[in-house]
């Protein structure tokens, strides 16, 4: 018998919002059944302050009443149910922790708290990056040689930022095939059958997919959303289920170790610890996300950082007991990313004292972004080449270990390094009278023809996107700015049942 998986290359297919799969969809194997049993799962109170109606209506705990004052709670109350409702493009959250963090922290309240500068201007892609031209399976992204899982559409507090912003506000967004859908979530069954299907093809063709030339799909990434807001038992089920598959390499991206640090306790980590011991050889890596060092670090009255008897600086202990839990965990990768967003992190200063902090204890600094061409994008994003400036300076005086994070910003070929930027023109060639930045491909789609191709534009200090650079273009080998968007190619890979086995 012969089961036929619908993939595609380039474009998604025609389906609609639907609900989450029935519990019995997916049959975990045996060994996977064995693991799952061992997990606990306990609850977790996070004090989670939902929305600006408690703010509106004198319901926040006593404490927390002042952290809007009254002009801006006016001046959001005028805004409620007009095209410009802050809620409609961003529902507010935030947690206890963070609260306590942040009150002290004008950076750390302009990362969650709304502001009616949010949507003076909504500009902006509703499918950044043209994700969903690579989705082959709801909720799964397969871009680039790794594949990405919206697994959650939700997190513990929500950043007015967030390059999620239409996956967290459910909004509708228009395929490359003209449908129009809310984005759905990843099912376990119907992403591991993929992931066979794939490397069933590839190893039939040589190690490389016939129509994409992408190597096996050996690596995953659990994303939303935040997948730490799951339970122990839904994130134990993705891990196993995933290994069973054949998956090497498992990432998890989370800002619970800001938001909420209490969650990485000793029930997730004996899971963890159980994981590992079944499935010794599946890689784990964690992707952090610490934005400014007020979200770990402690300050004094006059907002000081606190320093230990060697000069180091002081953590918050919660969040340090929880880094040090997994950090410890040798087999267990990692890693900051962070995009650099004005009146948060624009400053070379607070980057410097984080990339220090981070290394010090064991995290690897992974990318700075350039901010993305969200909806509202230009109420957050610095230029770009101020962005470069703030990370270059911000690397001065730091070891090599420490500076390995680049500049990234992602354009709808891949991620792109903005490699440098010079003052001084090139001698003879038009258009670099005020010197240049130089693009690098650092990632790119399929079997990435692209990767390591430069383009060069000329200065554009205001520039904060890619088309602000339309009319200084000088040398595009990478193909920036002729990029036409990839049109459908969908084929059919004959699937067995023994291939699936388990799902």
């Amino acid at each position: 018998m012969t089961v036929f998986i619908l993939l595609q290359i380039g474009s998604d297919i025609e389906r609609t919002e639907r609900p989450m799969a029935p519990a019995d969809k997916y049959v975990p194997s045996a060994s996977e059944q064995e693991f799952l049993d061992t997990v606990e799962n306990p609850k977790y109170d996070r004090q989670i302050i939902n929305g600006l109606n408690p703010f509106f209506e004198d319901r926040a705990p006593d404490d927390m009443k002042g952290f809007y004052s009254g002009d801006e709670i006016t001046a959001l109350k005028l805004l409620r149910g007009t095209d410009r409702d802050v809620e409609s493009r961003m529902p507010v959250k935030i947690t206890r922790h963070y609260f306590e963090m942040a009150k002290h922290s004008n950076a750390l309240q302009r990362l969650v708290k709304a502001s009616p500068d949010e949507t003076l201007n909504l500009a902006g892609s509703e499918d950044p990056g043209f994700q969903m031209d690579y989705s082959p399976v709801e909720g799964l992204l397969h871009k680039y040689e790794m594949g990405l899982m919206y697994v959650i559409s939700t997190c513990s507090a929500h950043c007015r930022f967030c390059y999620r912003e239409e996956l967290i506000s459910r909004k509708d967004i228009e395929r490359q095939d003209g449908t129009v859908s809310k984005k759905g979530l990843a099912q376990i069954g119907e992403i591991t059958d993929y992931v066979r299907a794939h490397n069933e093809v590839v190893a039939e063709n040589g190690g490389h997919h016939p129509d994409s030339g992408r190597e096996k799909l050996r690596e995953i990434l659990l994303s939303g959303g935040d997948p730490m807001v799951l339970p122990n038992t839904k994130i134990a089920a993705w891990l196993s289920a995933l290994a069973e598959a054949g998956v090497e390499a498992i990432r998890l991206g989370t800002k619970e170790m800001a938001f909420y640090p209490d969650r990485f306790d000793d029930a997730f980590l004996a899971m963890m610890d159980g994981f590992h011991e079944r499935y010794p050889d599946v890689g784990f890596r964690l992707l952090v996300h610490f934005n400014h060092p007020d979200e770990f670090l402690l300050k004094d009255a006059d907002g000081n950082y606190l320093e230990n008897d060697n000069g180091t600086f002081t953590w918050n202990p919660a969040t340090k007991r929880a880094m040090d839990a997994v950090v410890s965990r040798g087999w267990i990768n990692v890693e900051n990313q962070a995009p650099i967003i004005k009146g948060i992190n624009d400053d070379p200063d607070a980057l410097r004292i984080m990339q220090r902090a981070l290394y010090r204890i064991g995290v690897g600094n992974h990318y700075f972004f350039c901010g993305r061409d969200i909806v509202a994008y230009k109420a957050f994003n610095v230029p770009i080449e101020t962005a470069w400036h703030i990370l270059n300076e911000s690397q001065k005086g730091l070891s090599g270990v420490e500076t390995h994070a680049r500049l990234s910003i992602t354009h709808y070929k891949g991620k792109t390094e903005v490699v440098a930027v010079t003052d001084e023109p090139i001698p003879g060639v038009a258009g670099t009278e005020n010197g240049v930045l130089i693009f690098k491909i650092l990632r790119n789609a399929k079997d990435a023809p692209d990767r390591g191709k430069v383009c060069i534009v000329g200065r554009n200090p205001e520039a904060v996107w890619f088309d602000d650079y339309e009319d200084r273009v000088i040398f595009d080998e990478a193909g920036l700015f002729e990029y036409t968007r990839v049109k459908a190619a969908r084929h059919e890979v004959p699937l067995t049942v023994g291939a699936v086995a388990g799902s």
